[in-house]
């Protein structure tokens, strides 16, 4: 093969050419980028997950749980804040694979992006649809519970019993639609909407925590960790470093375990997906205006403002509703509940639909730029990047995106969609804080306007811990490990067969915003 093969790269220079050839409008400031991240982060993660984690796995230990998530979030996000100064371009950690580790592994982030937000988007409606069943049921309108959930996902009431099993989860299918056709309208009226649904929500968390705080009783905190389920061996060291050991090697060898160190480790698994927002800000590069400054603004102040609502809502939520009545798809609701603030309740319910009508919206946003990107590079067909010429969206591929997003939400049911989001977005954060530590070494005199703190521990420990956590969620199920492998390997296949051979860099052609034109090919040491 010419030109590199299969690890051919792009060179900083010509990326940061193609920015400034593009066709996309650049809109976005440093308040709108932090707002996108706020408004993707603050969804189905809090207003979902967090009660099956403490239920299943955590405990009270939920609270740790956000702390090591957002520990290792934050490690990933000084990773993403350094390359996204340094490589501004739509396409995020796609875009910085192709420049660093070559164009087979810029692919298999692609794939793993696509796992990370379009099924993301199709966990958020389904979430969005558990929510709005809820709140229409207060007005005494029932959608039949056949058509609230996927195939074969028994339907509960609310006292936990099975009252019917899915067919297809409609409402969910109905949400994404309308934000497909709010994103072909058109990004600057997208951010609008998102801004006002930001404050929205992010209110209603506010409230939670302010007026929850009232009526929290301690004794529902302990034990902090409960004991794990099944019980260790005899004679196992019980203190807090055996403890810490026998959860990595039990996740390690995918011993089955609920609670105790090792479940609170597998619930900073699952609620990963509640941080997945601050990585969507750096897919906005190529329509930031001052991309170098504000784009680590946006990811880096999305995430510690989020950080702490979280750890707070989780303290409040778990000492009102005791854990083990948490498994609810709307717990704080259900928390409101308890303490008897009906007109609470409705609120928080609204708030909710607004919040993950949010995370929609930048999660599918996300996608089609991932896409939009690949196919300019000619890994995926041309189709994908045309911009419509009124409103300035690749709309062929935010139809297609948001098509493929129903099909999910409607079939697959929210455990499934979760824990594959959680999987594509650990493996490419994994990724990306290799990326950093690999540039640092082959492009040392790069320009960096933000360098990673505490390089190269910040970097290696995002390695380690996305590994990690990575490990919980594969050993623990074998759906979701056949399911993401088979799909890796699909993926390489359609690369072999279609997009090495379609590739502009390995064509020779230079990208920009108007026309294909040829370039000079980069030497094989390049």
């Amino acid at each position: 093969m010419a030109n590199g093969g299969i690890f051919r790269r792009k060179s900083v220079a010509q990326i940061q050419s193609e920015h400034e050839h593009g066709e996309l409008k650049r809109t976005l400031g440093a308040l709108n980028l932090t707002l996108l991240g706020i408004g993707c982060i603050i969804g189905t993660g809090i207003f979902v997950l967090t009660g099956r984690a403490a239920a299943d796995f955590a405990g009270p230990g939920i609270m740790i749980s956000f702390i090591i998530t957002g520990t290792l979030c934050a490690f990933v996000a000084l990773c993403y804040a350094e390359l996204a100064s340094v490589l501004p371009v739509s396409g995020s950690a796609y875009s910085y694979s192709y420049a660093s580790m070559g164009e087979v592994v810029a692919w298999v982030m692609g794939l793993l992006l696509i796992l990370e937000y379009g099924l993301a988007g199709s966990t958020v409606a389904v979430g969005w649809s558990g929510y709005l069943v809820s709140l229409l049921k207060d007005f005494n309108i029932i959608i039949p519970p056949e058509l609230t959930a996927a195939p074969g996902v028994a339907v509960k009431d609310a006292a936990g019993n099975v009252i019917a099993t899915g067919m297809m989860n409609l409402p969910a299918m109905v949400a994404l639609l309308a934000v497909t056709a709010l994103l072909v309208r058109g990004v600057t009226e997208s951010t609008t909407v998102n801004n006002v649904i930001v404050f929205i929500k992010v209110g209603v968390v506010v409230a939670f925590i302010g007026i929850g705080a009232f009526y929290v009783n301690p004794d529902l905190w302990t034990p902090l960790i409960p004991p794990q389920d099944p019980p260790p061996p005899p004679g196992t060291a019980t203190d807090v470093f055996s403890q810490i050991w026998s959860a990595l090697v039990g996740i390690v060898t995918g011993e089955e375990s609920r609670f105790g160190v090792s479940g609170v480790i597998h619930a900073a698994a699952v609620i990963f997906f509640a941080y997945l927002g601050f990585e969507a800000v750096s897919t906005a590069g190529a329509e930031s205006r001052n991309p170098a400054r504000d784009m680590p603004i946006g990811i880096l102040a999305s995430l510690a403002i989020c950080t702490v609502l979280y750890i707070l809502t989780s303290a409040v939520l778990v000492g009102i509703v005791p854990y083990q009545s948490l498994d609810n798809p709307a717990p704080i609701a259900l928390a409101v509940n308890e303490i008897g603030l009906g007109w609470f309740a409705l609120l928080v319910k609204i708030g909710a639909l607004a919040g993950l009508s949010s995370v929609m919206l930048v999660l599918l946003y996300g996608q089609t730029r991932i896409f939009y990107t690949m196919s300019r590079d000619g890994l995926l067909p041309g189709v994908l990047s045309k911009v419509h010429p009124k409103f300035q969206t690749p709309w062929v591929n935010t139809l297609l995106v948001g098509l493929l997003a129903c099909f999910a939400a409607g079939f697959m049911s929210l455990d499934a969609l979760a824990d594959l989001s959680n999987v594509g977005a650990l493996t490419a954060f994994g990724v990306v804080c290799a990326t950093v530590i690999y540039l640092r070494f082959t492009s040392p005199d790069l320009k960096r306007p933000f360098r990673v703190p505490l390089y190269p521990v910040v970097p290696i420990l995002g390695v380690l811990m996305c590994g990690l956590l990575l490990l919980s969620l594969l050993t623990r199920s074998d759906h979701t490990r056949t399911f993401f492998l088979g799909y890796l390997a699909i993926g390489m296949v359609v690369y072999f067969v279609y997009s090495m051979r379609s590739s502009k860099l390995g064509k020779g052609i230079l990208v920009t915003g108007h026309e294909a034109q040829p370039m000079e090919l980069p030497h094989k040491d390049d």
